[in-house]
């Protein structure tokens, strides 16, 4: 299975300023597999340390973390001798043993020849809780599902990813359904590697709906596991509120749709929690369209979507007949699965910020605003082929954006002011 983010790990191991990086990313997104392929297309030897449960680990780093010292427990632990320069080292569940994520410090300082990655399902908790090791001492990967690109490649279409790179539209149009059909696919499987991988194999819908039941149960049990008990039944009625959410016309989270009467401050933490799980994207609005736009964050409204498109539909318990054939009731979910969409293959994009923007009378909402760093792209989700863009227009009239992008599923398109860009070329925003 083709993971772009190999390549970030290749130029990672090229870099003359290269630290110890950890991948951060929901569980089960694939960082382990994505580790251990790494470790075998770039290096002659692989040593792979699993920290859950592994007490010699927890006692090797409990005393002073002298990196010759740790090393020397590394080479009796891997039955070897490790070299620097041909051995990657990696460090799973890092998170259970916090001095392990200590150490990477002293390995940045006193042994930066040593190539380290390291993972854990739950490590953006353990960085929040203040674990010490010293940011600017690391580099960070973040790991998401599959995007729809990858999801093509992974299901034997590189072809056609290769015409949306090359942006030949012309093509891309003559083979529209491919697209369609394919995008109709993703919406269902999503892009949980192990849901991707049965698919491309078997095609069963049924099995992949039964993996991602049993990813959502993991994710449960992780709630229960890892989460102060207090904040359980929070974080629970939180999380399976989002389906419910997202068909609201107005997409803004509302607290009183998890509990009646609840308040901000109650859910805030359990928010932060899936938050750094990976389990959830916050998209926070904007009323203004000035560069950068993460100043101009209005942090109490906001949208959360799921981590991932296959999972929302499945919390949701959607039909893959309900899905591929079209249903009259399925009308006002296919906006909130759209969008759920879009969100995540805008969020597997380096480098760009993502908000959405409502004016202060709430009369107009653009859907998703990205920030590239050097442009703001108003961008107005359709899941149809209604090419009506109201929102966009009146944000149009009020910024002047220098382009504005309508999604949907009817072909490319350049008008005076507008690109409508077919919803499976989505990625390419950034290279209008």
């Amino acid at each position: 299975m083709y993971r772009t983010a190999i390549e970030k790990l290749l130029k990672w191991k090229e870099s003359k300023r290269r630290k110890p990086l950890i991948i951060e990313g929901a569980r089960q997104v694939g960082k382990t597999w994505l580790m251990k392929e790494f470790g075998k297309q770039a290096y002659a030897d692989t040593v792979y340390i699993n920290f859950d449960s592994n007490s010699r680990m927890a006692e090797l780093f409990a005393s002073d973390l002298d990196t010759d010292r740790l090393i020397m427990g590394l080479e009796l632990y891997a039955g070897h001798k490790i070299d620097s320069d041909s051995t990657l080292l990696i460090f799973d569940e890092v998170q259970e043993v916090p001095r392990a994520l200590a150490s990477l410090k002293y390995f940045y300082e006193n042994a930066p020849r040593y190539n380290i990655v390291c993972a854990g399902s739950l490590l953006g908790i353990a960085l929040h809780e203040g674990t010490s090791f010293p940011v600017g001492k690391v580099d960070f990967l973040k790991l998401y599902p599959l995007s729809f690109r990858e999801f093509l490649m992974a299901t034997d279409k590189k072809r056609f990813v290769e015409i949306l790179d090359r942006q030949d539209y012309t093509m891309i149009a003559s083979f529209r359904q491919t697209y369609i059909d394919a995008l109709k696919h993703y919406y269902f499987v999503g892009g949980m590697p192990e849901a991707v991988q049965s698919f491309a194999d078997n095609k069963d819908f049924n099995e992949v709906r039964d993996i991602q039941k049993r990813i959502l149960a993991a994710y449960e049990q992780d709630f229960s596991k890892h989460a102060p008990n207090e904040i359980v039944p929070k974080i629970r009625m939180l999380w399976n509120s989002i389906p419910s959410q997202l068909i609201k016309e107005n997409k803004k989270f509302i607290y009183g749709l998890v509990r009646e009467g609840a308040r901000a401050k109650e859910y805030e933490t359990a928010i932060m929690w899936l938050s750094d799980c990976g389990l959830v994207h916050k998209v926070s609005r904007v009323n203004t369209a000035g560069i950068p736009l993460k100043a101009y964050e209005d942090l109490k409204a906001f949208k959360l979507y799921v981590v991932d498109v296959g999972l929302l539909g499945c919390m949701a318990g959607l039909k893959q007949r309900t899905l591929l054939d079209g249903n009259d009731l399925f009308v006002e979910f296919k906006g909130a699965l759209t969008e759920q969409y879009v969100c995540q293959q805008l969020k597997t994009i380096e480098d760009l910020g993502v908000y959405y923007y409502t004016n202060d009378r709430g009369s107009c909402e653009v859907d998703f605003v990205v920030d590239t760093g050097e442009l703001i792209i108003p961008v107005e989700v359709k899941a149809e082929v209604n090419l009506r863009a109201k929102s966009l227009k009146t944000y149009q009239e009020k910024f002047s954006p220098e382009v504005s992008v309508r999604t949907t599923m009817t072909d490319y398109k350049k008008e005076d002011w507008l690109v409508n860009l077919p919803l499976y070329a989505i990625e390419q925003i950034t290279k209008l």
